[in-house]
Order: structure tokens, then sequence, then C-alpha cells
């Protein structure tokens, strides 16, 4: 099973407001264990830096202005994620805005059902705890020392731990793979054929059971044999 674990950062919240997707990451899952195939490229947004998104990701209009804009990468984008479903963390946010970029250029959107969000997922498991990425990461073990500020391919890195975490960790995987191993083995039965043996009841059993059988007032077994003679 193939998902991709995806983030993006940008200049704002709205992208009704003119904000622009400055970033994506994208790692790719399979089987819920993230492979070596990632996806990571800034984006020109053809606009300035807000100092509060600055203060976020540390992406400036200058660093930005040398990268191409989103149309010149859509098609490479889209490439990667193929048809898999999409892992995010609060996926309104990221889906709004790439569907906004992609109907700048009148390209198809992404249906939202496509994405897991996975603070919805983090919310059902741990009911009242925090979501927040940094929050699961310490609930989890994860180190993200590295995050002093947001990335997309990092933050994607660290999602595609989390949700293996939610997913139950790597055991599920390994007994998945054991049992998939013992399906896969044949295995020769070897039956070993013995003879029946003797249930013929002995001259002095016989004996000792009509002697029973006197000893007992109309039993059913007879009253049945004197119908059937009548």
């Amino acid at each position: 099973m193939r998902e991709i674990v995806l983030d993006t950062e940008t200049t704002g919240f709205d992208p009704l407001q003119g904000h622009r997707i400055v970033e994506i990451g994208c790692v790719e899952v399979i089987n819920y264990i993230a492979t070596e195939n990632r996806f990571h490229r800034y984006v020109n947004p053809e606009r300035d830096m807000p100092a509060e998104a600055f203060a976020v990701h540390g992406l400036s209009e200058d660093f930005l202005s040398k990268h191409p804009v989103f149309a010149e990468q859509v098609d490479d984008f889209l490439e990667f994620i193929g048809g898999s479903r999409l892992v995010i963390h609060n996926a309104e946010f990221d889906m709004r805005f790439i569907n906004a970029e992609l109907t700048r250029l009148g390209r198809k959107t992404l249906p939202m059902d496509r994405a897991l969000d996975t603070v919805q997922v983090a919310r059902r498991k741990f009911p009242g705890a925090p979501a927040s990425l940094d929050a699961l990461c310490r609930r989890f073990g994860i180190d993200n020392s590295n995050r002093t500020l947001h990335g997309a391919l990092l933050d994607a890195q660290l999602l595609a731990e989390v949700y293996l975490e939610l997913q139950g960790g790597r055991q599920p995987d390994l007994v998945l793979a054991n049992t998939r191993r013992m399906a896969a083995q044949s295995v020769d039965v070897v039956r070993i054929r013995r003879d029946p043996r003797p249930h013929a009841p002995t001259e002095e059993e016989l004996v000792a059971h009509a002697a029973l059988l006197k000893q007992l007032k109309k039993p059913v077994w007879l009253a049945d044999e004197v119908a059937e003679k009548t």
C-alpha cells in the first residue's frame, strides 16, 4: 500500500487572500514504513514574504526568488504523488493551498477525501491530548530536536514516523510479514494408518450385562420392542 506523507510551507494562512506555497515536502510510505523515495521543492511564490511567515519557516523572499515557480514544478509533483493517498497533518490547510495553486493553473483539483488527516487520527486515538506534530513526537519518543524552524521535508519525515506509530508501530508490520511467510510455507503431513481396535464385548461382559438388565423394571428399550411386535 503506497501512501504519500505531505507537508507544505506557505506565505500565510489563507490562499484566498493571495498567500502561496513556498515549499513542498513529500515522503513515500509503503505499508506504513517510509522509503528513501522523497520529493522536495522550494517554490517562488511571486510575492513578498510576511514577517510572521518568515519567523515560522525562515524562507526569505530573496532565497525563494532563485527557485522555480509552482507552474514549472507542478508536473513533477503530480507525477510523484500519482494516485496514492495523501497523509497530512491538518490536511484541510495543505489541501486548500495545493488546490488553489492547481486552480490558478487551470488544473484538476485533488479531492479532499483523498487525504488522511493525522490530526483527526490522533484526536480519536488520544482524546483530549495535544495533537500537534511536536506533541506527538514527544508522545512516541521521536527525535525532533532539529525542528527549530518548520520545514516541509523535515516535517513530512517526522510525520511519517508519527503515522507509523499511530497505526500501531513497527510490531504489527512485523507480525503481518511473519504471517505472510508462514502462509507461504508448504507443510507435508504424514498420516500413519492404524488397524481398528476390537470393540466386541467379552463373554464375561455379556453375562454381566444380562444380569444388570434383569434388575431393571420395564426398561425403555424393551417397551419399544414389545410395541413393535404388537
